[in-house]
């Protein structure tokens, strides 16, 4: 188990309740009483930092490398069903979106989603999350194939931006995102959007106009990371803290502006803490939304999802 700055003095009490559970074993001395005192100061210090969290530090949580990425979800939430489709049939099959068919229960949807890695190996297969063109039109395609065969589509953001390499700026990145965003807009069937991660810039945008988009309690999105806009503003990273605040990214934030629909709860200490738990609550929420969803047309999908985006920073003094 890895720990966060501002997760240290759980570390202590875990590691104090550790050795005397160990004491107790090893010896005849009863630990009982002082492992129950342990036990509760860790389950209040736990309390007490998980629901005071700054900006930064849910934007720390949500980079958390024990968290779950969107092949965790998917394998949880399809388990055998889920078929996954490769390419965009022009350049090649980008490693850092990933897609396919899957099932929950008897229902069928589309799953899509950016895909980190687990270590250094893997990270550099995925490109860190960072989706090429390619990334966003093998994932038009899918949508589109979704589409033909009236399957809803499911979204699952986790990236911290779009590739900005050069080659990625070549083969038309920006255009690739536009284009995504505008078939989103009118695509016939259902969309849900997961925020599952890290949410930043048109990297997020690219997969992420849905008619239901849900926040996962300790993930942010926004058009800029808090390190870019500290180097940006201040020509150092040592205020992205404060830049942080000032972006209001935490879904909270997102919720308040009517930018996201829905928060979804976390288990205490962030989603990598209950895992299990996390995925079944993932799963009922996409559930409930597509039951709800399904009861409109095509027409009436599209009317109002553009409805929903048009009023979007639309403001009165």
């Amino acid at each position: 188990m890895e720990y966060l700055d501002f997760e240290l003095p759980i570390k202590e009490l875990e590691d104090q309740l550790q050795k005397c559970m160990v004491i107790g074993e090893e010896s005849d001395v009863d630990v009982t009483e002082t492992c129950s005192q342990i036990e509760k100061k860790l389950d209040q210090t736990r309390k007490d930092i998980y629901k005071n969290l700054t900006a930064w530090q849910k934007v720390q949580l949500s980079r958390h490398p024990n968290r779950p990425y969107t092949m965790d979800y998917i394998n949880a939430i399809c388990g055998d069903t889920f078929l996954e489709l490769h390419g965009d049939r022009n350049v090649k099959d980008d490693k850092a979106m990933v897609g396919g068919l899957g099932k929950i229960g008897d229902q069928s949807y589309m799953f899509i989603g950016q895909q980190k890695g687990y270590n250094t190996k893997t990270r550099q297969y995925r490109n860190f999350g960072m989706a090429n063109p390619e990334g966003y039109r093998k994932a038009l395609r899918l949508m589109k194939s979704a589409e033909k065969f009236k399957i809803p589509v499911v979204c699952f953001i986790d990236t911290p931006g779009a590739y900005p390499g050069i080659e990625a700026e070549e083969r038309g990145q920006g255009e690739a995102i536009a284009r995504n965003i505008l078939e989103m807009t009118r695509l016939k069937v259902p969309i849900i959007v997961v925020i599952i991660g890290e949410g930043a810039s048109g990297g997020a945008l690219g997969i992420g106009v849905g008619d239901k988009v849900l926040m996962l309690e300790n993930t942010w999105y926004s058009v800029i990371s808090p390190e870019s806009c500290s180097s940006i503003l201040w020509r150092s990273w040592e205020y992205k803290e404060q830049a942080a605040d000032a972006l209001k990214l935490t879904a909270t934030d997102m919720k308040k502006q009517k930018l996201v629909d829905e928060i979804v709860k976390e288990p205490l200490g962030g989603a990598h803490s209950n895992r299990e738990k996390t995925f079944e609550t993932v799963a009922n929420k996409i559930s409930s939304h597509f039951e709800e969803l399904k009861k409109l047309s095509p027409k009436e999908l599209v009317k109002t999802r553009m409805e929903k985006y048009a009023e979007m920073g639309v403001f009165s003094e």
